[in-house]
């Protein structure tokens, strides 16, 4: 057994930066092809989780599962339990508007959602759930320094996945809103509870307004820049 009940490492595997997409094959072809030295930390529910290098930086990577229920479960352990400052998550959302495309990076500068999920926090109001400056900052200047253009904005972090009324999101691009995911508000709002950093960057997989939508292939091959600019923030924070 680990320190954790989901997570089955002792304090100290884990780095103090962490990268968190929603699939675990994900992080274990993160851990393959981009890290140095990695070391599986974690396998509970084949959710892999890795700890390794990256050009001299350590960082660990693992999946979180779909949904601010499953991020969440494992944001508060990674944080109270291993020390985690900075968590940055990698994973697709879908657009919500024309200019915003397909294979397209996302920077979710502030996520709304329609979640009762900051209730368990007994604010006096409503939460708006926000990205860390600093680690906006380091993925910006990752992007331009790879040459890869990134989009900033809000994003709509829902709890549901197909919708009952197909309309929905119409509401939510109106207001600007860039994309939607399942993940983010509930990383924001447990970064925020605890004293950590987060960072979601989502790549677009499909688009609501064209009805553009990427192949597995396709998915598969333009995650690499989110890779890459996630993977070169380590040198700035």
């Amino acid at each position: 057994m680990g320190a954790s009940i989901h997570i089955n490492a002792e304090v100290g595997d884990i780095a103090e930066t962490i990268l968190l997409p929603g699939d675990p094959l994900r992080a274990k072809y993160i851990a393959e092809n981009f890290m140095e030295d990695a070391v599986c930390f974690n396998q509970i529910r084949g959710n892999f989780g890795y700890t390794g290098t990256y050009k001299g930086k350590r960082v660990s990577v693992m999946g979180t599962g779909m949904g601010m229920p499953s991020i969440s479960i494992y944001a508060h352990e990674l944080i109270t339990v291993y020390g985690c400052k900075n968590l940055i998550r990698i994973g697709s959302a879908g657009s919500y508007q024309a200019d915003v495309h397909t294979r397209d990076l996302v920077m979710a500068v502030a996520s709304s959602t329609d979640s009762n999920f900051e209730y368990t926090f007994h604010l006096p109001g409503h939460f708006s759930p926000c990205a860390d400056f600093d680690l906006m900052v380091a993925a910006k200047t990752s992007a331009i320094q790879q040459g890869i253009n990134l989009k900033a904005g809000n994003v709509a972090s829902v709890d549901v996945f197909y919708d009952d009324d197909p309309d929905t999101w119409k509401s939510w691009a109106k207001m600007g809103v860039l994309a939607v995911e399942m993940e983010s508000a509930a990383l924001y709002m447990n970064a925020a509870r605890y004293g950590a950093k987060a960072l979601a960057l989502v790549t677009i997989s499909d688009n609501f307004v064209t009805g553009e939508k990427l192949s597995p292939e396709d998915r598969e091959k333009s995650f690499t820049d989110m890779i890459s600019v996630s993977l070169g923030m380590l040198k700035y924070i």
